[in-house]
């Protein structure tokens, strides 16, 4: 067994890796984590069984190694330590704006294709990001999320100095908290789950249970009455919604991270009396990868507080199980090789 298929009716089976010839641009990587996102559970949940083709390899959150190099790939050796990018831009359309990352005919690697929890997996090689010797490759894994955190803040025009709100504290929300105050901003992460209270405050990010504590108010005090310059939703509820546009100060930012593929209730007049801004942000763009791997490098962020479990592939199906069980777990990788 070397990679684990997705079946649907929250079911993995093992099997063996499509060993399909490389293609102009391609690269064969051996696998070295894979990480397990949100977005892996949803698909494991039976959410985006119209986009995933059963059965299939998932997974996105990848660091590994090159084994084999195709025709016309330049720049890269074998052996090289990388992480992916996973995005297939597709053909431009006019209303894109020139924005591929989020283009018309984007394709989501590990989703619309196969991904990344099997031990050798081939991708193009415009994916690829190459990691130095600093970053290991547990680590490594964790770059995809960290570049998300990354376009979230760059989208957000975080300065230092400026007061931010995070609503929701999971694995993207800590990383958007970590790397706003690593911009010099002042967090507040609001959750309310207590075990991920412990670690958020672990890590040196302020918090606030919004099921004890008034958010609206916690804000007041945590800002001494200048209310927040950025909001961050990253909750994914109708609570964070309701509250988001109560939290920032006069002409604030709100930066939407979460999905919510239903529509939820906005309170439009905020956006009029207060001049706010709306911003969506979604995935990353190259440079966001090269910061998140500065980052990783420096060791600006701590990584390891935030990975829960590593386990090996054979045990996908227990992973997912423990954490639909378990929802105070942040990231669990599993090991391809």
């Amino acid at each position: 067994m070397q990679a684990i298929y997705y079946q649907g009716n929250k079911t993995f089976s093992p099997g063996e890796p499509v060993e399909e010839p490389l293609q102009p641009g391609q690269v064969r990587l051996k696998v070295a984590y894979c990480g397990v996102c949100g977005t892996d559970v949803h698909i494991y949940h039976g959410h985006m069984d119209k986009r995933v083709k059963i059965p299939q390899v998932i997974g996105h959150e990848v660091s590994g190694e090159i084994a084999e190099i195709g025709p016309g790939v330049e720049g890269f050796a074998v052996g090289e330590k990388v992480a992916v990018r996973p995005l297939n831009p597709g053909v431009p359309v006019p209303s894109d704006n020139g924005h591929s990352h989020i283009g018309q005919n984007l394709k989501f690697i590990g989703i619309d294709s196969p991904g990344g929890m099997q031990a050798r997996w081939v991708v193009p090689a415009h994916t690829l990001h190459k990691l130095p010797a600093s970053v290991s490759l547990p680590h490594g894994a964790l770059i995809e999320p960290l570049a998300v955190a990354c376009h979230d803040v760059r989208l957000g025009e975080v300065q230092a100095g400026e007061n931010v709100v995070v609503i929701g504290g999971g694995p993207i929300g800590i990383l958007v908290g970590l790397v706003a105050q690593h911009k010099g901003a002042r967090v507040l992460v609001s959750e309310p789950n207590p075990h991920r209270l412990r670690l958020i405050r672990s890590v040196g990010l302020e918090t606030v249970n919004p099921r004890e504590a008034d958010l609206v108010a916690a804000t007041e005090a945590f800002t001494e009455g200048a209310m927040a310059d950025v909001v961050f939703e990253v909750s994914g509820v109708a609570a964070g919604v309701q509250v988001m546009t109560q939290l920032p100060r006069i002409r604030g930012r709100i930066v939407m991270v979460a999905i919510h593929p239903e529509p939820k209730p906005v309170d439009l007049f905020r956006f009029f009396w207060r001049e706010l801004r709306l911003l969506g942000a979604r995935v990353y763009e190259p440079q966001d990868f090269e910061e998140a791997i500065g980052l990783a490098a420096g060791g600006r962020i701590p990584l390891d507080a935030l990975i829960t479990q590593v386990s090996p592939l054979a045990d996908a199906q227990r992973v997912f199980e423990t954490i639909d069980h378990h929802p105070e777990g942040m990231k669990y990788l599993l090991k391809c090789n």
